[in-house]
């Protein structure tokens, strides 16, 4: 079963909140904005007291920022506070110039003790550049690095559950499982989808189908609805969420790389069914967090055989070839008529 390691630098920072004695320097990075948001938050609301931003807040553009700039910024002393919190959003750190790292290993060895600076990873990925030695040792010196990462299962469940109580609906933990598979695992994608489907309900506890009826699924769960579809036999359905899809002006290229990943993992589970294996060794192989998907994914899978999931997979492969290579090809087209071969009976 695939799980996440909890990164020590959030464990960190948890602690460094709770006890009040935040660290000087941070990097904040990963794929779960809403948590860095969140804690981004939290650390300005421990610094910098109310009314007193101005003087004691500052935000840089990592774009456009100098060296001279970060050091003039971090210097400046307090007003009516005993610290200033400085961040710095998409400064790429390990493609500044030598001069530019030079200088920023400066600031870092002679912090003052009233800063807490972030480097705030949004649109750029923190990639640290091991053959920048000096810098990666700086950095490992005087900074925090803490990696957002998406919420483990039984986290992400409780959060999912006390935003629901939020708003006066209950949920159970399979409903929720079907929502994180329906919508994705990040937070920042969920909190609309949640304030959504919570307004929506008419009853008390929200039901699979109040999910189904309102809620913005991810690629990845309209193409298992479309190749579910098709294990069921009902072409019709399976031709209508591509329609839908195409009427969203979706790339016909992005939707046959989603449509073969998704017969790739069943004919995996295919696999995993004539080999005697469970749904934690399928859900090793693809990396997934939950066996939500892993059960629906084994489910389809009794309504095929191997022979067809090989086949199926064959058949994408040679269309991805012929998008590549072939000039003038009508890829709409085309994957409708791959559509009509996958229906051919499982």
């Amino acid at each position: 079963m695939a799980k996440s390691t909890p990164d020590k630098g959030y464990q960190k920072l948890k602690a460094d909140l709770s006890s009040g004695e935040l660290g000087q320097v941070y990097v904040f990075h990963g794929e779960e904005s809403y948590l860095r948001e969140y804690y981004l938050g939290a650390v300005k609301k421990a610094i910098v007291p109310d009314g007193f931003e101005e003087f004691n807040y500052h935000r840089l553009d990592g774009k456009t920022l100098t060296m001279a700039e970060l050091s003039e910024t971090v210097e400046a002393m307090p007003m009516m506070a005993e610290r200033t919190m400085v961040v710095v959003t998409d400064c790429d750190l390990f493609r500044l110039g030598e001069d530019g790292r030079q200088a920023l290993i400066s600031i870092l060895e002679d912090f003052p003790e009233y800063c807490c600076l972030v480097f705030v990873y949004d649109l750029l990925e923190y990639k640290p550049d091991k053959k920048m030695k000096k810098l990666c040792a700086a950095l490992d010196r005087h900074a925090q690095t803490v990696n957002f990462q998406i919420a483990e299962k039984s986290d992400l469940i409780n959060w999912i559950r006390r935003r629901f109580r939020a708003l006066d609906k209950d949920i159970d933990a399979r409903t929720a499982e079907h929502l994180i598979f329906t919508c994705g695992a990040l937070m920042t994608g969920l909190v609309p989808e949640i304030a959504k489907i919570g307004a929506y309900a008419r009853g008390k506890s929200i039901m699979i189908d109040d999910i189904n009826a309102i809620a913005d699924p991810v690629l990845d769960a309209v193409a298992f609805n479309m190749t579910n579809a098709i294990t069921r036999g009902d072409y019709n359905g399976a031709s209508e969420i591509l329609g839908q899809l195409l009427k969203k002006h979706e790339e016909p290229f992005l939707l046959l790389a989603v449509i073969g990943k998704e017969l790739r993992r069943l004919y995996t589970a295919r696999i995993a069914l004539d080999e005697g294996r469970d749904k934690l060794w399928l859900m090793e192989q693809w990396g997934m967090r939950s066996d939500y998907p892993a059960r629906l994914l084994l489910d389809a899978a009794r309504r095929t055989t191997r022979e067809w999931c090989a086949n199926s997979v064959r058949l994408c492969q040679r269309l991805d070839r012929r998008m590549k290579s072939e000039k003038n090809i009508d890829d709409e087209g085309e994957l409708k008529l791959l559509l009509m071969e996958l229906a051919q009976k499982p």
